[in-house]
């Protein structure tokens, strides 16, 4: 937690950090409600939408409470669900889950594909309408504190810094920004939401992740079915790693095509950059992409631990929101509409809290608000999923998953009770010595690529005379410790070719590339030793998604 000292200072209302669904719902709906409150927006990337991605199918839940007529106002979504299947894949197999064998917690009637990054961008006109000031480029890097523990803004990044922290010509120091209440809406592992839930013991079980990888191909009209949804479980993941694929046709060609890998893997030479391009040999999968264009891509952890990992979501100055607290329905791999509806609750908090006359204090009914606009009801049901996978692996754990929720959509309670997450991602990685070893293929530049060329369609940009922004707590530990036991995976489980193992003098160097990052967080939760910290770069850098 940071002081303002001699930064220039700017007041607000109500801050807000981050342009996501959480985020930009929250500002709306503040305005909305209370139009004579100023409510700022910061977000770290160039352009509002250029950091997001998604898969997306959405329940249109959210943004139906958000913005009754938005059809009307021309909400820019993709077809409606008109199949949604699920599969079982080994090596050579398909196997369709019968559609009334799948439980009714993980169906989404009414459901749309959506590119949430264009979404987004017209939720930030809605805003922005509403009198929302909102400031791209603008990346939050530490907690701007005063007197006790209260939260009262944030403190954002410096631009022009060199390498080794020196100000170039330009350069411009960042600004305090003071609110009455700040809401963090950064995402799944935000780097202000890390510090704000350990500093203040906001934690319940671990937080669990899955590292979603998620390509766009235009595909030919033949093979095209706007509307189709299909969900995979199985290949190429073996049984004791757990994920799955998705495939949606959104318009005008479009396929979105990706594959999540939950982090609590255990073998250090798994890469999960390399299984997704293994799941695109699958036949189910290979014959839609003959004749078709690779046109995106791009990665991002999700949260995947559920209830028991949602964390106290009100803290002394202002609250969590989105996948900064983790509102991710992982059964159904959905949590678009939970973002949304997590901004409405917060914000009507919020404001009603300012129009009472208070500022910097612990919202008591916070995550009330939150919780009654469905999110409480909606985890609760399918709490036990994410648990009964880590222990019982795909197999044995889907017929678990499945039993649990049909319990409790005919009885209104599990028989299991709530199981809880045993451990974070970064424990349980097995010893190289104790694994096989994977060998991946090598891409054939068709349907199977590089990394490199891979990231190049994330339209990256970052100024590389710029402080690394991936931060070593010892640089020694990565050839030191990690290499020896493990073989240091960091290479392997970024999806971005940041991190690489070389030889100098005969003897191995860890080096990091930063202006290759994706900006996903799996560095910060993937690391055995937990030696590497996310901060953000320089406002502006990273990826430039476009319609992800």
């Amino acid at each position: 937690m940071a002081q303002a000292g001699n930064r220039e200072t700017l007041s607000t209302d109500v801050l807000i950090v981050g342009a996501g669904p959480a985020g930009l719902s929250a500002a709306i709906r503040l305005k909305q409600r209370h139009p004579d409150l100023a409510v700022t927006v910061v977000e770290k990337s160039a352009e509002i939408g250029g950091h997001i991605i998604s898969g997306a199918v959405m329940d249109p839940v959210g943004l139906d409470a958000l913005i009754p007529d938005w059809r009307l106002k021309g909400a820019p979504v993709g077809p409606a669900v008109t199949r949604d299947t699920f599969h079982f894949l080994t090596a050579g197999g398909d196997f369709a889950i019968p559609h009334g064998l799948v439980p009714p917690q993980m169906k989404t009637p009414g459901a749309v594909i959506v590119s949430l990054g264009r979404l987004v961008q017209w939720l930030g006109d809605q805003a922005a309408e509403l009198g929302v000031d909102i400031f791209p480029m603008t990346a939050a890097v530490d907690v701007l504190g005063g007197e006790g523990a209260a939260v009262r803004g944030v403190i954002t990044g410096d631009l022009g810094r060199d390498a080794r922290g020196e100000p170039k010509p330009g350069f411009a120091e960042g600004i305090a920004l003071e609110a009455k209440y700040t809401l963090i809406a950064e995402g799944a592992r935000g780097s202000l939401a890390k510090h704000i839930i350990a500093d203040n013991a906001l934690a319940n079980d671990p937080q669990k992740y899955g590292l979603g990888i998620k390509e766009v191909w235009e595909i030919p009209a033949a093979l095209h079915q706007p509307g189709r949804v299909d969900h995979y479980l199985g290949f190429p993941l073996d049984n004791a790693t757990a994920g799955g694929g998705f495939a949606y046709h959104a318009e005008d060609r479009k396929l979105y095509l990706g594959l999540v890998t939950y982090l609590d893997y255990a073998d250090p030479t798994l890469s999960p950059f390399d299984e997704f391009q293994r799941f695109k040999t699958h036949k189910s999968i290979a014959p839609l992409l003959e004749g078709a264009t690779r046109l995106s891509y791009g990665a991002r952890v999700v949260t995947a631990g559920g209830w028991q990992s949602i964390p106290t979501l009100a803290f002394a100055g202002g609250g969590l929101i989105g996948c900064s607290a983790g509102f991710m329905n992982a059964p159904r791999l959905k949590a678009i509409h939970n973002a949304i509806l997590s901004g409405i609750g917060a914000a009507d908090a919020v404001g009603e809290a300012i129009a009472a006359g208070r500022q910097h204090d612990v919202i008591d009914d916070f995550a009330h608000r939150i919780m009654q606009t469905g999110i409480e009801r909606e985890l609760k049901g399918v709490r036990n999923a994410k648990p009964l996978w880590s222990r019982l692996g795909t197999i044995a754990g889907s017929l678990a998953i499945g039993t649990d929720l049909w319990t409790s959509a005919i009885f209104g309670r599990s028989l299991l009770g709530t199981l809880h997450h045993r451990k974070p991602d970064h424990v349980g990685l097995k010893r190289r010595d104790q694994v096989q070893g994977r060998v991946y293929e090598r891409p054939d530049g068709t349907t199977r690529f590089d990394r490199a060329s891979s990231v190049f369609l994330a339209n990256l940009s970052h100024d590389e005379d710029q402080p690394v922004h991936l931060r070593l707590a010892d640089p020694a530990v990565p050839v030191r410790d990690n290499l020896p036991v493990y073989g240091e995976p960091a290479p392997l489980y970024c999806p971005a070719g940041v991190y690489e193992l070389a030889e100098e003098g005969g003897a191995p160097v860890f080096r990091i590339q930063a202006a290759n990052c994706v900006h996903c967080k799996t560095c910060d939760i993937k690391d055995p030793a937990q030696n590497i910290t996310w901060v953000p770069p320089e406002g502006g850098s990273g990826p430039n998604y476009s319609g992800m």
